[in-house]
């Protein structure tokens, strides 16, 4: 199995905790955690598929270890914010796996850019 790589990266100014695993040629795979939790509840999962998906889940804002989003952050921002660390990390184009109760912030995700409105085709795919 492979190690889970963890780091923090900036979003416009906001700290997010991330873990990593599998290689940066291997399709791409974006796993989302529920409310309240963390990326943490992937720590079983990364290494199973990091054989086959280079793979980056990353703590919603204002959980685990990333920072506390501001007293006006809606689904949407969250969202907002989400699509815009796809693109720091590199996931132009990618496969996310939302494990949400009611899957808020990745509906808004969903529904927000379904045809990738800064690209020409669709940066994503649902499982």
């Amino acid at each position: 199995m492979t190690a889970i790589k963890y780091r923090t990266t900036d979003v416009d100014g906001f700290r997010h905790l991330l873990s990593r695993g599998g290689f940066a040629d291997a399709p791409k795979l974006l796993l989302l955690h529920g409310f309240p939790t963390s990326s943490h509840m992937f720590r079983d999962l990364i290494p199973l598929l990091a054989d086959r998906f280079h793979i980056v889940a990353p703590d919603l804002p204002g959980f685990g270890k990333s920072g506390m989003p501001g007293s006006g952050s809606t689904f949407d921002s969250i969202a907002e914010t989400i699509d815009r660390f796809t693109e720091i990390v590199g996931f132009d184009r990618y496969t996310v796996y939302v494990f949400d109760y009611g899957a808020p912030t990745g509906f808004r995700l969903a529904v927000k850019h379904p045809n990738g409105s800064r690209r020409s085709s669709p940066k994503w795919q649902c499982l």
